[in-house]
């Protein structure tokens, strides 16, 4: 008796996942965390509006979704002053950077990213069998020239680009990403993933046309929307690449309660506002309680803050390991040197006031851990 006959390309892969998720942690420890501030997920949760749309919709629940997401897709052309062809849906950004690379990349097809950015869009190219090249950071910001650079030299499918970039917090200015465009080579797209949009300042997305062929933009209702676990996320850019994801997206993919509930948090501005004032004072929190102990946070244009440890990524391992240890789940970079960094999402005062009772044990315990081990 046997079992299925994987292709070489699936044998050959790990089986690993990007993260591990704090329900995991949680599991292994055996005990809840007393603050959750690691996934950038908004612990403020959704407009009410869009609570009450989702429950009313739960009960309709029996129903295939509309495959089409017309009412969505729609609201969000107003948003965008564009069209509905223009637009894209998925499960989450994640599922939108799955079918970008199904698309596109064949084995042995070249894609570009930065060293240490979103680990995700890697699993999804290395599960079709593309090749990754990544370049490094540069002053913790992603380098574009390099990237588009990079690129021309491999003959790149695709360049994939987080502005404002997840994990540092960093961000480059609309007109920049624009500038650089023009050393896009000619047959490469660039994936410009737009998640912490709402939390940057004015003028960090590009002028630039939604039917320019070489760029598509993704967002989601994940971050400053407060719909995680919706998992709904779209994409937008020139209306013939939008069509081609018919060819191959799930088109009942997206629930009936995540399609009501984004109508109606696209309708409550001011929830968002309310969120982003939130996010803002707890970041300006997470700044005040790091320099209190030593530490500095970075500027950070999402709804987290990249907190420079003052060491190496040993030390930050272990300041990482000592919070959850104590009930608080944070993440970092996975890279040098950007793994110097812990990273920590905006929250409610009462997970502030966790953060501040436990961050100077956690640097207590660090400290004495690694001269343990010298």
């Amino acid at each position: 008796m046997t079992g299925p006959r994987y292709p070489d390309l699936i044998a050959a892969l790990p089986e690993t996942v990007p993260f591990v998720g704090p329900e995991v942690q949680e599991r292994q420890k055996g005990a809840r965390f007393r603050a959750r501030l690691g996934a950038n997920e908004s612990v403020f949760g959704p407009s009410p509006f869009a609570i009450a749309a989702m429950q009313d919709e739960v009960a309709e629940v029996w129903k295939y979704a509309d495959a089409t997401n017309y009412d969505l897709k729609n609201a969000l052309a107003a948003r965008l002053r564009c069209t509905p062809e223009n637009i894209v849906l998925g499960s989450g950004i994640d599922g939108l950077l799955g079918n970008t690379v199904r698309l596109l990349v064949e084995p042995g097809d070249a894609v570009v990213t930065s060293d240490g950015a979103y680990p995700t869009f890697n699993y999804h190219v290395a599960g079709y069998g593309g090749v990754l090249h990544k370049v490094p950071y540069r002053n913790d910001h992603e380098d574009i020239a390099a990237l588009f650079a990079k690129a021309a030299e491999v003959d790149a499918k695709i360049v994939y680009l987080s502005n404002p970039d997840n994990p540092m917090g960093s961000w480059h200015s609309g007109a920049a990403i624009a500038a650089a465009m023009e050393d896009l080579p000619d047959g490469t797209l660039l994936v410009l993933d737009e998640a912490y949009v709402e939390f940057a300042p004015e003028g960090t997305s590009p002028d630039l046309p939604v039917d320019d062929p070489r760029l598509i933009r993704m967002r989601t209702f994940s971050k400053g929307y407060g719909m995680a676990g919706a998992r709904l996320g779209y994409g937008f850019g020139a209306p013939r690449l939008i069509r081609a994801f018919d060819k191959i997206r799930n088109h009942f993919g997206i629930n009936r309660p995540a399609q009501v509930g984004a109508l109606a948090a696209l309708q409550d501005q001011e929830w968002l506002d309310e969120v982003l004032r939130l996010v803002a004072q707890s970041k300006a929190e997470i700044a005040r309680i790091a320099e209190a102990n030593g530490l500095r946070a970075l500027p950070s244009a999402t709804n987290f803050v990249t907190v420079d440890c003052g060491a190496d990524g040993d030390y930050a391992r272990a300041v990482l390991a000592a919070l959850v240890a104590q009930g608080v789940f944070v993440r970092m970079p996975f890279v040098a040197p950007q793994d110097r960094c812990i990273r920590i999402t905006a929250g409610r005062p009462e997970d502030m006031a966790v953060l501040e009772e436990t961050l100077p044990q956690a640097l207590a315990e660090a400290r004495d851990a690694l001269k343990g081990a010298g």
